[in-house]
């Protein structure tokens, strides 16, 4: 699913709209900044991740219409250098060699007080997590997207998702905006209870709190009707995904506007970029 280039804001705004009066998922861009914003305030969500909220003249006019979009946010590099992209009509021109980045679920933005969240997993040492655990209010750093999202309509009979902590906050993002009525699953696969969340899933989805290990047999192990349209939504380790690639694809037999499967990281390596498969 390849997102069409953006004429202007009205025109992608336009076509997101499209999308979900329509009855596939389809990619939309949005037009993409550079922002420099300012974290409000910070705490524990579960044992697992950390929210931190950022506000300032920078969040203004930030766009979210997606649960699985992101953000980059943008570290100095080894050498302590902040090399930032420019900013270049509705995209951003990177420098080369690539900035030290990491990428983060929008998990909430308010356009109202301008503020935008984002939940870090705090499993092990990074860049991002290590920020993280250490901001406080009044520290900024560089945000720069999202890029755009996948829009997916309303109009499927069940939504299968899953994921580990990393795909917690967009998981969580999925059942708020579900509509009240929409059912399926949810499994989320977690290292302890305390990293369970509340979430506010619809009645009709049954949520399943896994140990390491159990997602791809928990999640195989639904039964899905003849006749139901499912869409699956599935991100987390790369390699803990990709029997659950093969099962989407050769089982289910889902069409490519039906599914989006992403490696949000990869064991033992620690710039991962996204593995996508829809």
């Amino acid at each position: 699913m390849s997102a069409p280039r953006i004429v202007d804001r009205d025109h992608f705004l336009d076509r997101i709209a499209e999308v979900r009066a329509g009855t596939s998922a389809r990619q939309v861009a949005y037009p993409i900044k550079i922002r420099e914003v300012e974290v409000v305030r910070s705490r524990m969500v579960g044992g697992g991740l950390v929210r931190v909220t950022f506000g300032g003249p920078g969040t203004a006019g930030f766009e979210s219409h997606a649960q699985d979009e992101h953000v980059r946010l943008v570290f100095p590099g080894p050498d302590g250098v902040l090399r930032l992209p420019e900013q270049n009509g509705f995209m951003l021109s990177w420098p080369t060699p690539f900035p030290t980045t990491r990428k983060y679920t929008v998990r909430r933005y308010d356009p109202v007080t301008g503020e935008l969240d984002l939940d870090f997993a705090l499993h092990g040492a990074g860049v991002a997590a290590d920020w993280a655990r250490a901001a406080e209010p009044g520290m900024t750093v560089h945000v720069a997207g999202p890029p755009g999202g996948l829009i997916v309509p309303h109009a499927y009979d069940r939504y299968l998702l899953a994921g580990d902590l990393t795909a917690l906050p967009a998981i969580a993002r999925w059942l708020e905006e579900l509509p009240r009525e929409a059912a399926g699953w949810a499994f989320v696969e977690v290292a302890a209870d305390s990293e369970r969340i509340d979430l506010a899933a619809p009645e009709a989805v049954d949520v399943h709190w896994l140990r390491p290990g159990e997602l791809a047999a928990a999640v195989r192990a639904v039964e899905i009707a003849d006749g139901e349209r499912v869409f699956a939504w599935m991100a987390g380790e790369a390699g803990d995904l990709r029997p659950l690639r093969r099962w989407v694809r050769e089982d289910l037999k889902l069409a490519a506007d039906d599914h989006d499967i992403t490696g949000y990281w990869k064991r033992g390596a620690a710039d991962y970029d996204d593995d996508h498969d829809h």
